[in-house]
């Protein structure tokens, strides 16, 4: 026999009174009296244990807002859209003036099978971050990879503005050249300004180190107007890391829709897809701010580098050797130029205008030598003090 038996049986057979059986048993005089009222209404069914459940639930997400939850995760799932918790939230509170809290739009698309638990990833805070404090602190360019219908390769160029994530180039091309991608980096500046630096990989579009040292056009421009030109390490593209995030938001909205038949196909997808991206889609590195709205909020950045006026000048790119030494080949001749060891690993340009050679460093412009060619010695020393 149960607790509830035992408490209705001492009152109703023992005839004990409600606050006497209450105290003897160690429970509440108002549980005696509900259980006594349960089985003189009921019988031993009234003795049962019954659910605590409230009979409403003034707090609990409306069906017609579950719906619009799930219609909204639907959509942005088929356009290839970011369709997370935030995002639907935001998407919400554009169309209808009001949405329910970020978790409780993640417990409604868990309860519907839309969320499929994932492995703990390594905490955010394993790793160093780094984000421009100003707009046009920095722009970020690469090219991926992607095919027309017909299963055509061609190339897409992407270029993001450090702080903002602003898109402010997606183009195609079947192959991107030195001056393709000049040109729309210079396109991009008519509407943005100049940034203050530009980094990009090692690929032969973007400079000429890796082809012996010769300037691409992309290096002629920066260099013109003061722009600091910034490299990431080879086969290390995680530097990169903001616009290679973007090639990946970027193909799986495109692999949403119809595959593009001709370039201008693919380009005016671009086109969608980047207006979407900095006016509309919220950003979660940017507290839900579109890249549009962090662009604006702040004060642009300008170049601070010196301005290399290199029209009468042959130039040549090099990087000072651990001996502290650099070449320069003058009427077919090779000669070795002294700099110092405390230079070692430096970028540099070097200037030649017939015999006079000035040789400044590659990102700040600042002089490093300069001086009268003596081409009848291999070795041009640094001059004595």
């Amino acid at each position: 026999m149960g607790m509830p038996q035992l408490v209705v049986m001492a009152v109703l057979v023992e005839g004990r009174s409600k606050s006497e059986v209450a105290r003897d048993y160690g429970v509440s005089r108002r549980w005696v009296i509900t259980l006594v009222q349960r089985y003189l209404a009921e019988g031993e069914a009234g003795l049962q244990p019954r659910s605590r459940r409230p009979r409403s639930s003034p707090g609990q997400t409306p069906v017609e807002v579950e719906e619009l939850i799930l219609a909204i995760r639907k959509e942005l799932d088929r356009d290839g859209h970011d369709a997370g918790a935030e995002t639907i939230a935001f998407h919400l509170q554009q169309r209808h003036g009001h949405t329910p809290s970020v978790s409780t739009i993640w417990r409604i698309l868990k309860a519907r099978g839309f969320v499929t638990p994932q492995p703990h990833k390594r905490p955010k805070s394993a790793g160093t971050r780094f984000q421009a404090a100003q707009p046009n602190e920095m722009w970020a360019m690469d090219t991926t990879h992607w095919q027309l219908a017909d299963g055509t390769g061609v190339e897409i160029l992407n270029a993001l503005d450090d702080h903002s994530r602003l898109a402010l180039i997606s183009t195609a091309r079947t192959t991107f050249t030195g001056p393709e991608v000049d040109r729309s980096f210079r396109r991009a500046t008519r509407g943005h300004g100049n940034p203050a630096a530009v980094l990009t990989d090692n690929g032969a579009i973007f400079t000429g180190l890796a082809r012996g040292g010769g300037r691409v056009t992309l290096e002629k421009t920066l260099q013109a107007r003061g722009i600091r030109p910034v490299h990431t390490r080879a086969y290390h593209p995680q530097t990169n890391g903001k616009v290679e995030r973007f090639h990946q938001t970027l193909k799986k909205w495109l692999r949403g829709q119809p595959p593009a038949a001709t370039l201008s196909h693919l380009q005016r997808q671009l086109d969608t897809f980047r207006g979407y991206y900095n006016t509309v889609r919220p950003h979660r590195a940017l507290n839900r701010r579109t890249p549009t709205q962090a662009y604006s909020a702040r004060p642009k950045a300008n170049p601070t580098g010196a301005v290399i006026d290199t029209a009468h000048w042959r130039t040549r790119q090099d990087t000072i050797d651990r001996s502290g030494v650099i070449t320069l080949r003058h009427n077919s001749r090779l000669h070795h130029i002294g700099l110092g060891r405390r230079h070692a690993g430096t970028h540099v340009l070097i200037l030649a205008k017939d015999r006079n050679i000035r040789v400044i460093t590659r990102d700040t412009g600042e002089l490093l030598r300069e001086l009268e060619l003596n081409p009848k010695k291999d070795y041009q020393p640094q001059p004595t003090t």
